[in-house]
């Protein structure tokens, strides 16, 4: 008998036991859930603000870049960037975005040949060439140095550059919107990559066909943020 209530105690007393294990077990896993709930929403109320500079690849894969100043193949014959990235203010990224979804509706993308870039970038080109006719000086800086400019093209949809007349950073009057000494296939060119531009917010340069910087963006303040490259 004495046996057997010890059994029956012992047998009790590991049901409580256990029981007590599943309760705590049971609230903590309430709590974690109600935790991981209240992450999930203010994570979907955060709102990058559209001064924010954002990387354009994470919001469309719908571009095409050669990114010049990456590579040697521009007019400073130098490479000036560590790595070949399109960063833009989130404000300029989105214009640009609904700008290539319209070419996109006529068979055509854009082309990034530059996008923000950093103050000490701009230095580092004006000491290459101290010419303002071709570089800003860094002293003033640029619309690129505010993060609301970019230099593009058009391809079409086997990637082939719409003919604009010149190549991208040509130092001539051939390079001017105002120059009509060309083909009509090449006036339609720049007419409608003008058109669909100026009507997505952004305002055209005078003298360089490619050149377009996002409305007002030159209120914003020179920047040096840098990104990281991998």
């Amino acid at each position: 008998m004495v046996v057997l209530e010890i059994a029956v105690l012992f047998s009790c007393k590991t049901k409580q036991y256990d029981k007590s294990i599943i309760i705590a077990n049971s609230t903590l896993n309430s709590t974690l859930n109600s935790n991981i709930k209240k992450a999930v929403v203010l994570e979907n109320k955060k709102v990058v603000n559209d001064t924010t500079f954002v990387n354009l690849k994470e919001y469309s894969n719908d571009f095409v870049y050669d990114m010049k100043y990456a590579t040697e193949d521009n007019f400073l014959k130098a490479k000036v960037y560590d790595c070949a990235e399109c960063f833009l203010r989130l404000k300029t990224a989105k214009a640009l975005i609904k700008a290539n979804s319209k070419f996109m509706k006529l068979g055509y993308k854009i082309k990034l040949y530059d996008c923000y870039r950093p103050l000490d970038i701009q230095k580092r080109m004006w000491a290459i060439v101290s010419n303002p006719s071709y570089v800003a000086n860094p002293s003033k800086g640029s619309i690129h140095n505010r993060g609301g400019a970019v230099d593009i093209s058009l391809v079409d949809n086997n990637g082939k550059e719409l003919d604009m007349g010149t190549p991208f950073d040509f130092f001539g009057p051939e390079a001017s919107h105002d120059y009509n000494l060309f083909s009509k296939e090449i006036l339609e060119n720049r007419a409608l990559f003008k058109r669909i531009m100026t009507n997505s917010k952004f305002e055209s340069f005078d003298s360089e066909w490619w050149h377009y910087n996002l409305k007002n963006a030159k209120l914003d303040p020179l920047s040096n943020f840098k990104w990281r490259c991998e």
